[in-house]
């Protein structure tokens, strides 16, 4: 698994993990029951605390991205895509919503918003 930590982010450690592995198993680099690699193998390979590491894990389980097995390990859960897109879908309606506020009060107009999104897609 290639876990890229990026100490430049506002993001935390254990979310910038999570996103990652949420990531990869969303588009389909990770398949449904794969096996993870164990909470302290991946803490050594990223040079991050064990309880950092759990944290996402945990994250991850409770989200429905990725089961344990006492034993043998944790694994990527079986998504349902449709189920997936809708769960996408509400977090960009909530992200643009909050860009929509903040354009209002800054006055910027629906046009400059898309040449942000467009510059920021590049």
């Amino acid at each position: 698994m290639n876990i890229r930590i990026k100490n430049s982010s506002n993001d935390p450690i254990y979310l910038q993990i999570k996103n990652q592995i949420r990531d990869a198993i969303i588009n389909g680099d990770l398949a449904a029951e794969e096996l993870l690699p164990s909470i302290r193998v991946l803490a050594k390979e990223i040079r991050v605390s064990v309880i950092t590491t759990k944290r996402a894990y945990d994250e991850l389980e409770r989200e429905g991205y990725i089961h344990s097995v006492q034993g043998k390990g944790s694994f990527v859960a079986a998504q349902n895509k449709e189920l997936m897109r809708e769960k996408m879908l509400k977090k960009i309606e909530a992200s643009l919503l909050d860009a929509l506020r903040y354009a209002k009060l800054a006055e910027i107009s629906k046009e400059e918003l898309v040449n942000i999104m467009d510059i920021l897609e590049d």
